[in-house]
């Protein structure tokens, strides 16, 4: 290899490396200092205010590419929105982040595979290059598409295994006699130790109650927000108890009964597909390494005698 190839390979190594990191490292978080610091009550990634200016550096960053891919106007009420809503994020940051990822990736994706294809001496007709970069290009414009719809679907598969809790939790609360509204506010409390995200949107739903809105209006946003199937079921339950007078102690209990069966019921459809995901890697890679050392020892004594007796040697 070449003095280029080699720097272009160990410039490929450190981005990729680099890009791995940043996306795994908060993937796996440290769980023993967070409790830490939850008992000793001090921010888990140290200093807010430290923390909070190197996100701001870097959404200004993101921004000034974000303009590029961004559209001109109407996207506030377009489903990427909403999208982000389901993900958990509301300001303006992320969305900046997004949109400049989608541009940086589109770029530079392209300019690295030009420079691998031009110090590799790889052979490729003018048509073949344009078209493996606008392949490039569009996979680097839809990897974002890609990272936000797996937030979204772990955020959603969060609230939809510990809502079954919270709502035979808020069931004891309104049969203890409490309120509607008291019962959500501890159940907030109470669901904070075990699920952020559903504490987090049960909190939106108590201050828009304490804000004056509806009941009606405020359920259906909280519906919205979360974008779970079950938590929709569960403010059009509330909806309808509310408003033909039935009994929401009685509701909240059917309710509570069929998504704990519901919830069962999928664990149980996931537990019954193992079988077929783990058949393809038994025998892709298991089964042929398993031959092999079985097998192996007898085809080299068939080689080695077997055959030259065949053969009259």
């Amino acid at each position: 290899m070449s003095t280029m190839q080699i720097i272009y390979a160990a410039i490929v190594f450190l981005t990729v490396t680099a890009a791995a990191m940043v996306v795994l490292l908060p993937l796996a978080p440290n769980r023993a200092k967070q409790r830490l610091d939850e008992l000793a009550d001090t921010p888990a990634f140290g200093d807010p205010a430290a923390q909070a200016q190197w996100t701001r550096t870097i959404v200004n960053v993101a921004g000034k590419f974000a303009k590029l891919s961004l559209p001109a106007e109407g996207w506030e009420n377009s489903p990427i929105r909403l999208r982000f809503l389901h993900a958990g994020y509301r300001g303006d940051g992320p969305i900046m982040l997004y949109f400049g990822a989608k541009t940086l990736l589109a770029l530079v994706l392209p300019v690295l595979v030009y420079f691998y294809v031009v110090l590799g001496d790889a052979k490729y007709t003018m048509n073949g290059m344009l078209a493996q970069l606008l392949a490039v290009g569009a996979l680097g414009y839809y990897l974002p598409n890609l990272v936000l719809s797996r937030l979204v679907f772990v955020r959603q598969r969060e609230i939809f295994e510990n809502f079954p809790d919270a709502a035979d939790l808020l069931m004891v609360c309104v049969e203890a006699g409490l309120g509607l509204d008291a019962a959500l506010v501890k159940v907030t409390e109470e669901m904070r130790l075990k699920s952020e995200a559903l504490a987090e949107e049960l909190h939106l739903l108590n201050l828009e109650l304490r804000a004056g809105s509806s009941r009606d209006k405020a359920l259906r946003n909280f519906a919205q927000r979360t974008g779970v199937e079950e938590v929709t079921n569960f403010a059009t339950m509330l909806i309808q108890a509310d408003r033909f007078g039935t009994s929401i102690g009685d509701s909240l209990r059917v309710f509570s009964d069929m998504l704990r069966t519901k919830r069962r019921m999928r664990a149980e459809e996931m537990a019954a597909k193992i079988p077929l995901k783990l058949l393809f890697p038994m025998v892709l890679c298991i089964f042929p390494a398993l031959l092999l050392v079985l097998l192996g020892p007898a085809f080299i004594q068939i080689y080695r005698i077997l055959l030259p007796t065949l053969g009259g040697q």
